[in-house]
Parts: structure tokens; C-alpha cells; sequence
């Protein structure tokens, strides 16, 4: 008997939630690296004097919606909430479309999640760099740019896996 057809309001709620199991495999995969080099959890440095020039990218842009389209003044203090809801709403968003891709075209998770997770790692660089958020890639130490495509990887294999896994239990 062939498999029920899958809604795309069921394909983007299974992508969601890929989403966000993907999120959490990155977010692993950054503590263990931010903890072996001895770093603080958020990737922030101390500058009390510019507290948002050394707010991690997701907060920044947290600050700049918040600032922008509701014209409210943000708080430095709520760097840390900012970094954490941007990195778990953005991650668990590209999960939805993940799920709306993966439902038209059945990719294997092992190939599809690696590209899932370049593909997500160019497109913060096509969004980030326009907005003076990152610098074009090419000004970035080559391990720096390793390193962040490892954790868009691990993204990426995450919702992968994870899409694969829910499909199965439902």
C-alpha cells in the first residue's frame, strides 16, 4: 500500500519541528566547542562601554527588527534572551521550509541535510553581510568559516534526521 499523501500543513509542521531538533543539535555542537576553547557560552565578549558592536549576529538582528519595525529602544541586558530566541526561531523557520522541500522531492537525509546545512550557512552570509552584520566571507580566517559551516552541517543533519525520525513514528 503506498504512503499517505503528506499535506504541506503537515509538511511544515514536521519540518518545524525538525527544525528545532536541528537548532538544538547546533546549539550542542557550539557549547562543546565554545567550552573546549574555554569561551563564554554566547559567544559575547565584555565591552561594557559598546555592549550591541560585540552582541553576537543574532541578537543584532533581533535589535535591529525590534528597533526598526516597532520602534522600540532595546536594552543591552536582553542581549543574551535576543541571541537565544533569534538562534532558535531562525533555525526551527528553516526547518518549515526544509519539511515543504523534503515532502515534494523524498531526499535521503545523510545527502540532503548537508546541503540543507550549506545551504543555510550561504544564505546567513547573503542576509548578514548586506546589513553590516558579517563581513563578506572572504575576509574571514578560513578556520573561522570552517568552523561555522561544521555548525550549519550539524544544523543541517539535525533536521535532516529528525525529519526522517518523525515521518517514521507518525
Amino acid at each position: 500500500m503506498p504512503a499517505a499523501r503528506q499535506t504541506p500543513l503537515g509538511a511544515l509542521a514536521r519540518g518545524l519541528v525538525a527544525g528545532a531538533i536541528g537548532t538544538a543539535a547546533m546549539t550542542v555542537h557550539q557549547e562543546i566547542v565554545s567550552k573546549l576553547r574555554g569561551a563564554d557560552s554566547d559567544g559575547q565578549t565584555a565591552d561594557s562601554q559598546a555592549p550591541w558592536a560585540s552582541a553576537p549576529a543574532p541578537a543584532r538582528v533581533a535589535r535591529r527588527i525590534l528597533e526598526g519595525v516597532f520602534r522600540t529602544e532595546v536594552d543591552p541586558a536582553r542581549i543574551g534572551l535576543l541571541t537565544n530566541l533569534m538562534h532558535w526561531l531562525y533555525g526551527t523557520g528553516w526547518g518549515g521550509v526544509y519539511g515543504l522541500v523534503e515532502s515534494t522531492i523524498e531526499a535521503r537525509p545523510l545527502r540532503a541535510g548537508p546541503l540543507f546545512g550549506t545551504a543555510v550557512w550561504a544564505g546567513s552570509y547573503l542576509q548578514l553581510v548586506p546589513m553590516g552584520i558579517y563581513e563578506p566571507p572572504w575576509r574571514y580566517p578560513p578556520a573561522t568559516l570552517a568552523n561555522d559551516l561544521g555548525y550549519h552541517l550539524t544544523y543541517g543533519v539535525g533536521v535532516a534526521l529528525g525529519h526522517r525520525a518523525l515521518e517514521r513514528s507518525l
